[in-house]
């Protein structure tokens, strides 16, 4: 092993605008030593330092980055890594035929190599073509041979400091403890065998930390060892719940320092030991990442605490994909016929909450023939926004209007504010304390990932609705599910009169049978007086695209040319529009749009898509831009929603500045409605006291700093 020590500078530059330095802000830019930058404004800044500081770099340059280095700004479920190197090296574990311990130390090896800059992709799963996701994340590759897999750790040994020996000759908990000890020192979790193996493949490591003395036989004992003498040099931010044997999410975890336990909350020690280490996580911020002995009583715990869990078992190469740190492309959603009174149907195909669905099976089952054939929502985690990116876009470039994308339960991860098996509220029911920070976490994600639709699994209570209400504005809706375990059915509601909430009749269904059933208990009453609403979730596993399709058929014999199966987000359009609820106009297909001169199309200013390729741009003579639409019924606006060019992901700086937005019931006579100066906000939502209107403008007389105007999406809300 060699350390090389050289002095390296930490370096902050402070730069102004070329463009009205007088007018404009200073800006500091700091750059930080994992190649993230953070932005303040001057005035916030009391000193400016220039300190060498002692680095520790490898042969290449790179500085070797500890456990509690690495950048994690409050906004991210997982650090910013520098973007991967190329070639990333990559290895088949499958192929080489490792055991599972071994496979935990390569996992482990990735993590504290990746988070000083990826270099690591490991080939675990193997369900999908192995391609699919390096070439989503344009990743250049270069294979490992199979046959001398130890090469890989060789190439790598002057950024690892020792091992951990242990043995699992007692349990298999002591695999999660070393890999645990192993993340924060920078060390590789071992048994003897691997140990020799390393050895035999020329690495002597020092043996830094020794379990294999340890007497400990149950998985409390272990982690309560782990509790005591480690938890507190452990990261909170990130509790790694994964089986020893499952070598998957170890390298995220090694990455940031995180603890991996695996703790069965109906075992009372068990639980009382993981509720410890629960409450010193942040409601709001912190997840569970992994999976639990048990999916409803972990689930369960986690959300008593306001937590999350990312259900991720089976996802590898995190340290990867994060780093590749692009927007989501949200697609521009197609526009809706007028609502007649019909049957509109919505079908969800379930478990896209589970990334690791969403990394290895969704990528099959999304190539069936029969996906785009008629509407269906997809339900898939927001998480990806920070896990994987591109994993977003690669399924959003691929879909065609027919596939909708909606949030797995119960937003940001999967929590459960109502156990319906066990009938308990698990988010307190009463008060919002725990339930507030979990939808404002999902709000942001929501909004970033493009999901206007919530399934929860399993109901929410009247304090819980009111807390989705309050905080996910980026709502169309919630679907809420009963399991058909309690007398009679659910009722939809409508919270804080614009959000509704519905329940999926069936709510997991294993085929196209169940669900002709249990949409018939309402479409045979049907009798072409005002429309009706039906909606339910298949289980993936058993009724994918190739099935689903049989439904066009099977609806329409149940009431011929009286069934409309459509996109979740026009469900709820349509839902609200007839039940006299607000609903986003710019939706309606009659819409007419019109603009001053741009550079681009003006469709792109009320497309549904705030991101960059879809974004209205304007610059005008008199320095004024405007865009009016005609809806072409008057009706009674009370919200409008504008977001500007960082909500596409631009520099802040880029935001318009000075703005009103008028309404009118002829397009002659106009009233403002909202002024708005000195702008730097990315999202201007604003509710406003009802007024009659058939015209919405939105006029800006100040843009960016560029002097362009940007209008990444505009929203209009009313009702009849």
């Amino acid at each position: 092993m060699k350390d090389s020590h050289i002095h390296r500078p930490l370096f902050i530059l402070l730069f102004m605008s070329a463009v009205g330095l007088m007018a404009q802000p200073a800006t500091m830019m700091m750059k930080l030593t994992n190649g993230a930058v953070v932005r303040a404004d001057v005035d916030e800044v009391e000193r400016i330092t220039f300190a060498d500081t002692l680095y520790n770099l490898n042969s290449t340059g790179y500085r070797i980055l500890e456990a509690n280095e690495v950048c994690w700004p409050e906004d991210r479920l997982l650090p910013l890594f520098l973007p991967p190197a190329s070639p990333v090296r990559s290895l088949d574990l499958n192929a080489a035929s490792l055991s599972g311990e071994e496979r935990v130390m390569f996992c482990t090896l990735q993590g504290i190599v990746n988070r000083t800059r990826p270099r690591i992709l490991l080939y675990n799963h193997n369900e999908e073509p192995r391609d699919t996701w390096p070439t989503a994340h344009s990743l250049r590759t270069s294979a490992i041979p199979s046959s001398n897999p130890y090469s890989l750790v060789k190439l790598f040994e002057e950024e690892i400091n020792g091992l951990v020996l242990y043995s699992n000759e007692r349990t298999n908990h002591y695999t999660n403890l070393a890999a645990t000890v192993a993340g924060l020192d920078r060390l590789l979790p071992v048994t003897e065998e691997i140990r020799q193996k390393l050895v035999a493949n020329g690495m002597d490591f020092p043996v830094v930390e020794d379990f294999t003395s340890l007497t400990m036989t149950t998985a409390l004992s272990v982690y309560k060892y782990l509790f005591d003498n480690y938890w507190e040099r452990c990261n909170h931010r990130l509790l790694v719940s994964e089986r020893p044997t499952i070598p998957y999410v170890h390298d995220i975890a090694a990455a940031c320092g995180s603890a991996c336990v695996w703790l069965d909350p109906r075992v009372a020690g068990e639980r009382t030991l993981l509720d410890k280490m629960l409450k010193e996580m942040t409601p709001g911020r912190d997840i569970v990442l992994g999976w639990y002995p048990e999916e409803r009583s972990g689930v369960g715990e986690a959300t008593k605490y306001g937590l999350s869990t990312v259900p991720a078992d089976f996802f590898e190469n995190t340290t990867v994909y994060t780093a590749v740190n692009k927007p989501v492309v949200i697609p521009p959603v197609p526009k809706r016929p007028k609502l007649q009174n019909r049957v509109y149907a919505a079908v969800y195909i379930s478990d896209g909450d589970n990334i690791q669905y969403c990394q290895h099976a969704m990528a099959k089952i999304f190539e069936q023939d029969g996906r785009g054939q008629m509407p269906m929502n997809w339900t898939i985690s927001p998480a990806l926004a920070d896990f994987a990116p591109m994993m977003l876009n690669y399924y959003y470039r691929k879909a065609s209007t027919n596939d909708c994308f909606v949030s797995g339960p119960s937003g940001l991860g999967y929590a459960m504010p109502y156990d319906a098996h066990n009938a308990c509220y698990y988010a307190a029911e009463r008060n919002s304390t725990l339930i507030t920070p979990y939808t404002k976490l999902t709000q942001s994600f929501i909004e970033k990932a493009g999901l206007r639709v919530i399934t929860i699994w399993d109901d929410v209570s009247t304090v819980q609705r009111r807390a989705y209400a309050m905080n996910c504005p980026y709502l169309y809706g919630l679907t809420i599910n009963d399991w058909e375990r309690q007398e009679g059915r659910l009722t939809a509601k409508v919270q804080s009169n614009w959000l509704p909430i519905v329940p999926q009749y069936p709510c997991y269904a294993n085929g196209v049978d169940v669900i002709t059933t249990f949409f018939n208990r309402d479409i045979k009453n049907f009798n072409g007086s005002e429309p009706m609403f039906v909606t339910g979730q298949a289980t993936v596993w058993d009724a994918g695209p190739d099935k689903l399709i049989a439904l066009k058929d099977r609806l329409n014999a149940l009431s011929p040319g009286n069934v409309s199966i459509v996109r979740a987000d026009h469900w709820f359009s349509y839902y609200n529009e007839a039940h006299h609820l607000p609903f986003n106009l710019t939706l309606l297909q009659d819409m007419a749009i019109t603009s001053s001169p741009a550079k681009t199309n003006i469709r792109y200013a009320a497309d549904g898509s705030p991101s960059e390729g879809y974004i209205w741009i304007s610059r005008t003579a008199n320095d004024t831009s405007w865009v009016q639409m005609d809806f072409k019924e008057d009706y009674s606006i009370s919200r409008y929603v504008v977001r500007h060019a960082e909500a596409a992901g631009m520099d802040a700086e880029l935001n318009s500045r000075d703005f009103t937005v008028e309404t009118s019931l002829d397009g002659e006579t106009w009233q403002t409605v909202g002024t708005h100066t000195g702008n730097i906000a990315p999202v201007t939502d604003a509710s406003i006291t009802p007024v009659q209107a058939r015209y919405v403008r939105v006029s800006v007389t100040k843009g960016g700093i560029d002097g362009y105007v940007r209008i990444a999406d505009i929203e209009v809300y009313g009702a009849h």
